[in-house]
């Protein structure tokens, strides 16, 4: 099958690159760097020649809700367009779980990103993940002042990008979901995003101390809180957790705990 990777330079769309081609399939990585530009639209006619499916794991530059959102809508605009015209069958997309439940900020500009692809006239697959093992790091790095990190207090089921990656091959290489469009996919097990923080800092000797806060002017604040980031009971578990000598993760439909061991941050 040929498959055309939009962002195949990214932190999951490199694992999709590897995952496809381990598996025989002919794969288009798209990117800048490969003259290929969702934004402009140059080379992308010619990288969608004979494409079967797009997975769209690109990311824009900016985190800021207005930049991010014009961004994704403008790639999916794209995208669509453009995979029509080359006769893609099936568009399968990256999101966030409970990015629907946000006020503003990037989890709106992923709204909009979903939204504009699914009123394009290619079918979509949306896959709604949990945080990446990386974003712990992310979180320490910009909270910290001198000796100590300010955490967020947030719950969720962080997943390895690697495990991502598995699951969007296996969206688009199967068979069209005759339901809705949206799947999840997270972590095995709630992880309480201090405690990974902490576990991180310990075992790079840095920064000496974590503390966890929680903004009340961030409206936000209590769907990070209260669970609004974790997956339903519906979701795909897949390994492994960040937190070393986890026990073995719950069952739940569609589990596929294990299968990325070797991904970690």
């Amino acid at each position: 099958m040929k498959i055309a990777v939009a962002g195949a330079t990214g932190r999951v769309g490199r694992h999709v690159v590897e995952v496809l081609a381990a598996q025989g399939h002919d794969v288009v990585p798209m990117s800048r760097s490969r003259g290929v530009d969702v934004i402009t639209g140059e080379g992308l006619a010619a990288a969608l020649a004979g494409v079967e499916c797009i997975i769209d794991v690109a990311t824009g530059p900016s985190p800021e809700q207005q930049a991010a959102t014009e961004f994704f809508t403008t790639a999916a605009r794209n995208l669509q367009q453009a995979g029509q015209q080359a006769g893609v069958r099936r568009i399968v997309v990256v999101s966030i779980i409970g990015t629907d439940r946000f006020a503003g900020g990037y989890g709106a500009a992923k709204v909009a990103h979903e939204q504009a692809m699914l009123a394009g006239p290619i079918p979509v697959s949306v896959l709604r993940a949990a945080q990446f093992h990386e974003f712990v790091a992310h979180l320490v790095e910009w909270g910290t002042q001198g000796d100590v990190a300010y955490v967020p207090r947030m719950r969720t089921q962080l997943v390895a990008a690697r495990a991502v990656a598995e699951v969007l091959a296996d969206l688009a290489t199967g068979p069209e979901p005759a339901q809705a469009p949206f799947t999840e996919v997270a972590g095995p097990r709630e992880e309480s995003m201090v405690e990974m923080a902490e576990l991180l800092a310990a075992r790079r000797g840095n920064p000496a101390k974590i503390e966890g806060v929680s903004d009340p002017a961030d409206p936000d604040r209590e769907l990070n809180e209260n669970g609004a980031l974790l997956p339903g009971p519906g979701a795909i578990l897949t390994g492994p957790p960040l937190r070393s000598g986890a026990r073995s993760p719950r069952g739940r439909p569609g589990d596929r705990a294990g299968r990325a061991g070797h991904a970690r941050p």
